[in-house]
């Protein structure tokens, strides 16, 4: 009788994790501020490269980033991040870091779940540097946008076009949280966190 081994059990044993990415854990950067017109995404990966981050990889055009690391505190990597983006690409863009697995937890646990939304709105999520010391009344709403929930140094918004087209959604987060945040939709963080 011959025992079948499972093609990914057989590709693990002839292709062993490298040394360098031992003891690695694989992080994603949000900068805020960054779209075509600012930075270049060559130029950004090579920022992070060049500050020793390995596996480099940005997703879409507007400041996100997939590295691995050795295992730091979030404000030791956001500030070794933000001084190399200054040298490279002579801007430090606000920089929020978030341990992947993180991010995966929170798609997991899908904050919007217990929230009635319309089919056509647009879920976002907002980090924020800090955990906010005040927990506001929710939800909090303004022409179509709705700021449904906060958890740690996350929030969780839905938004609906208004007719005059403004992000009316950006003014109400700012008015709540200040202007350290940056914001993706739910949709780029899915593509941020995939394996």
């Amino acid at each position: 009788m011959t025992t079948l081994r499972a093609p990914w059990k057989r590709d693990l044993v002839q292709h062993p994790v490298p040394a360098s990415f031992r003891g690695m854990t694989r992080y994603a950067a949000f900068l805020r501020g960054v779209m075509p017109t600012n930075a270049k995404m060559p130029e950004v990966k090579k920022a992070f490269e060049v500050a020793g981050f390995s596996d480099v990889k940005t997703v879409l055009a507007s400041g996100n980033v997939v590295f691995s690391a050795r295992s730091a505190s979030e404000t030791a990597l956001k500030q070794k991040i933000e001084a190399a983006l200054l040298r490279r690409c002579g801007t430090a863009f606000l920089t929020f870091v978030r341990p992947v697995e993180a991010l995966r937890d929170m798609l997991a646990s899908d904050p919007y779940r217990a929230f009635r939304i319309d089919p056509t709105a647009k879920k976002v999520v907002t980090f924020l540097l800090k955990q906010p010391t005040a927990k506001p009344k929710l939800p909090i709403e303004l022409d179509g946008a709705r700021i449904l929930a906060v958890k740690g140094r996350e929030v969780f918004t839905v938004y609906v076009r208004n007719p005059k087209g403004q992000p009316v959604f950006m003014t109400l987060l700012q008015k709540t949280f200040g202007k350290e945040q940056t914001t993706r939709t739910w949709e780029t963080v899915t593509k941020v966190a995939r394996p």
